[in-house]
């Protein structure tokens, strides 16, 4: 038999998702992979039940269809400060996973050097490596995840083709403030480096913090590609709709790579999310308000229990202190496996998101209805003596 791709070899299945069907498996809480327990909005739930029936049903405009895109521009546009073309700028993909992987091939050759911020979304290192290019990994400085601008130059002197960059940041919940992104934006202007934003989280930002778009910066439009999705703002993770948004010459690349990777999304759950688009701010408000809330139960009760944790600034990620609670030459893999079974909380091993050497770090996550998340800390109270 003929050899298979040696890029396999490079990258392990999802560790987050493999958490997930551990969970599954044990009965566990789930706090591991991110998706909420409680219902979208009742709109959208409404308006896709209307749908079930009337349609559309069947191959939709590989782009996306036109009302869902005229949605789109609307809605992004309005946070973005920009007018955005539905046709010119915009295309739908099949979550935000989809939109990520089309911009790393369209702007990319193999060899090229993708630069991304450690810690990382676990997509992000195969992603690059299924794109042929290699990751270059700029370390952030907890507990406030701070980066060294000279060490990022340094990145940037390797010859980086892009930049990839989660604002807020999965795992670590970092926002990145305007004078951050200023210095990345600066630096991209001057070696010619394309930026490829995850934006997912964009409406999960807390106090005293606020969410700046990239390509809202001097010189940036021109070469970013802003990717995001409905999962998270809408609490419809398993309907799959994400989008990328860039300017025409850069957007018609992408359109080329989505059109043979995935041909188009749902024609169904675009009908259906248009109405989710058109939600008045005061939607957005409710629903930061609300993951404040989550946030507020989940981190007093890991205060109360005594886990150290870094304070997110966004997005619905806790890292969490496991040093307490390991044995000697047990692995933070091992360590998630067995909390899982013993303690009935499923959480991600922080290995999966560091290139640096970390074992102490697990991910958890707070987008749980408030009694999921009571229950969670009642069982989290009893770490030490089931992990013991």
């Amino acid at each position: 038999m003929q050899p298979i791709s040696r890029k396999c070899e490079q990258f392990t299945d999802s560790v987050i998702r493999r958490m997930t069907r551990i969970s599954l498996d044990c009965g566990a809480i789930n706090l591991a992979q991110g998706f909420p327990d409680f219902d979208p909005p009742q709109a959208l739930m409404d308006r896709l039940a209307e749908v079930a029936h009337q349609g559309p049903h069947q191959y939709p405009i590989t782009m996306g269809a036109p009302n869902f895109r005229a949605a789109l521009a609307r809605k992004c546009g309005r946070f973005m400060g920009r007018e955005l073309d539905p046709d010119a700028n915009i295309v739908v993909t099949i979550g935000s996973t989809e939109a990520m992987v089309d911009t790393i091939f369209a702007l990319t050759n193999p060899g090229d050097k993708i630069a991304m911020f450690s810690p990382y979304f676990e997509n992000y290192r195969a992603q690059a490596i299924m794109a042929g290019c290699e990751p270059v990994f700029i370390p952030l400085v907890p507990p406030a995840f701070d980066f060294d601008p000279n060490v990022l130059e340094d990145a940037f002197k390797q010859g980086i083709k892009a930049i990839l960059i989660c604002n807020p940041s999965n795992p670590s919940g970092k926002v990145f403030t305007r004078d951050e992104l200023s210095i990345i934006a600066g630096l991209c202007v001057k070696y010619d480096v394309y930026a490829i934003m995850d934006e997912v989280y964009e409406h999960i930002v807390y106090e005293g913090h606020k969410h700046v778009y990239m390509n809202s910066l001097p010189g940036m439009w021109e070469r970013t590609v802003s990717c995001s999705s409905l999962s998270k703002t809408y609490s419809i993770t398993g309907w799959r709709l994400g989008y990328a948004i860039a300017p025409k010459e850069l957007m018609d690349r992408v359109k080329q790579f989505h059109d043979f990777n995935a041909v188009g999304a749902a024609s169904p759950l675009m009908e259906a999310a248009v109405v989710g688009l058109d939600m008045p701010d005061s939607y957005y408000e409710e629903f930061g308000a609300h993951y404040a809330h989550m946030k507020k139960l989940f981190t007093d009760g890991l205060t109360r229990i005594g886990i150290p944790y870094t304070d997110p600034q966004g997005a619905y990620f806790v890292l969490a202190d496991i040093s307490p609670y390991l044995k000697p030459g047990q692995s933070d893999v091992e360590f998630c496996e067995t909390m899982a079974r013993k303690v009935g909380v499923a959480a991600v091993p922080g290995s999966s998101f560091f290139n640096e050497d970390v074992n102490h770090i697990v991910r958890l996550h707070f987008a749980k209805m408030d009694e999921t998340l009571n229950e969670a800390l009642n069982r989290l109270g009893q770490i030490r003596e089931k992990m013991g």
